[in-house]
């Protein structure tokens, strides 16, 4: 009996592998084949990597990203939480770029793994319920400040909160330094785009 339970959950694993494997393959060569269309407010493929990464190493299930665009940095959001068995909550005020991300997300085999809502995040990000461990923030920059004042309390301890653009002039000095220097976090900034993410590890 032990031995039938044991090939069992042998090949219940191996399934597993092998559908994890042929999802990869696909994403891999959608990105690949798109890797120079990403023009329309998307994250460069070196930052896309990065939040992968993060979300992968920490095992994060419960992602929250301010602005789709078409659904560049989503893609790579959605592929870690297809590792970890999480799911991404995505927010985009186009209704144009809201429908190309979801119409991505479905060619490159994601689409489950995200949960694309289209209106304003000024409203959505406040009303959200439940909490999130990994966010990323990439809309309007004027609002990055009141983004993360409504997310704090609903960001898990020992999760990450990541704000794009804050190297290439585009986010308020203002709110760089309200992140930095809130004691609740323990922030550094990604250089590795002239972009740049903030990084910032609830304590």
């Amino acid at each position: 009996m032990k031995i039938l339970l044991s090939i069992s959950l042998l090949m219940v694993f191996s399934n597993l592998l092998s559908q994890s494997s042929e999802l990869d393959k696909k994403v891999e060569k959608f990105l690949k084949e798109h890797r120079s269309e990403w023009h329309d407010l998307n994250v460069p493929f070196v930052d896309g990597q990065t939040l992968h990464d993060i979300i992968v190493k920490n095992n994060y299930t419960s992602a929250l990203e301010i602005g789709t665009s078409t659904g560049h940095s989503t893609l790579w959001l959605a592929w870690a939480m297809s590792k970890t068995g999480g799911k991404v909550i995505t927010v985009e005020l186009s209704k144009k770029r809201h429908e190309q991300a979801i119409k991505n997300l479905t060619e490159a085999g994601l689409i489950q793994f995200v949960d694309a809502r289209l209106g304003n995040a000024h409203e959505i990000v406040k009303e959200l319920s439940g909490t999130f461990d990994f966010v990323f923030s990439d809309a309007d920059k004027d609002w990055y400040k009141n983004y993360f004042i409504d997310v704090k309390p609903k960001l898990k301890k020992g999760g990450c909160y990541t704000a794009h653009n804050v190297l290439d002039g585009n986010v308020p000095q203002s709110y760089i330094d309200f992140v930095n220097h809130d004691n609740d976090f323990e922030t550094t900034i990604d250089k590795k785009s002239h972009s740049g993410i903030q990084i910032s590890y609830k304590k």
